[in-house]
This record gives C-alpha cells, structure tokens and sequence, in this order.
C-alpha cells in the first residue's frame, strides 16, 4: 500500500481539490457548503478561508506529494473547547485503497498530539458505511442516532455520530 501523508494546503492544490471535489458522489456526502458543482474559485476560496481560520486544521491528503483529498479537524469553542469535529474526503479513484484510514490515523494523531484535543467526533450520514467502517476500524464508538435530523438531495436522512477520546486523558477510552 501507498504511503499517505497530510500535510499543510497549499494554493497549487487548488487544481487537484477541483478535479476531485467536483464529484456528485462526493458532494452527496458533504455538507451543503461544500458546492456543486466544485470549480477552482472554491478550490482557491477553501484554501485561503480554512488556511487562516483560528481552531481549524485542513490537511491535504497527499500520495507522492499530490493533493488526493482533505482531512482535518476543528476545535469547538465554549464549553467544547476540549472536543473537535474530525471531517475527511477521498477521491473517488482512490476509494477501498486504504488511504482514507491512513489519513484519518493521522489526523487523529495530530489532534491528540500536537493541540492536546481531547475528545474527537464525526457525523456520517446514514448510507454512508464506508466512513462509518473507517471510524469503527480507528477505534471510535458510535454513540448514536440523529433520527431524520439531516436534510441532503431533497430527502430527510439519519446521521450517525462516532466519537473517540484520547487515552492520555481517557485510558479506559
């Protein structure tokens, strides 16, 4: 298998961000910020906004230094302060490779270890069993249904949320 790294996003990203953003199957799994269609204005946009938002860590998902998806966290505020939201994307090409389990590990492992992140969640939607199987397989639990709590393509879904806290603060985990 392919060494995957993240790293820092850059502006020469912005092109391979579009050719594997704009991807309906991808936006389909996405919040409605994400646009669809995906042109390099909101490559560019994305990369500049999330390159200098306070609390927010995007990565390139890198194989062989190209930009093959995103992965990153952001640190919630007020009384979440200890907890981020993990958040990650693959193109489609690279999909059943393993490469979004070696990104999200790292992610997971910068958060923890780099910002002293507590606690780690994510939300899938409902017939997404792929991330849900990504999350299982790193070792986080599913705590629940949000039943209908997600409008997406016209339709009511439910969203399944995982979490993961870190075992410096958490040994039992």
């Amino acid at each position: 298998m392919s060494n995957i790294t993240i790293r820092k996003l850059r502006i020469d990203d912005a092109d391979n961000l579009v050719k594997y953003g704009d991807n309906l199957k991808i936006w389909n799994n996405m919040r409605d910020y994400f646009p669809n269609p995906y042109k390099l204005e909101d490559a560019i946009g994305f990369i500049e906004k999330v390159s200098t938002e306070q609390n927010n860590y995007p990565f390139a998902i890198s194989k062989e230094d190209q930009l093959i998806g995103i992965a990153g966290y952001y640190i919630q505020g007020d009384i979440y302060k200890h907890s981020a939201e993990i958040g990650y994307w693959v193109g489609e090409p690279f999909w059943g490779k393993g490469y979004t389990t070696q990104a999200v590990k790292a992610t997971i492992d910068h958060a923890f270890n780099q910002n002293d992140v507590k606690r780690l969640y994510a939300s899938v939607f409902e017939f997404n069993k792929a991330s849900g199987r990504v999350l299982e397989k790193l070792g986080f639990n599913f705590e629940g249904k949000g039943i209908k709590s997600v409008f997406k393509s016209g339709e009511y879904l439910d969203e399944l949320r995982y979490s993961m806290l870190n075992p410096k603060y958490f040994p039992e985990g």
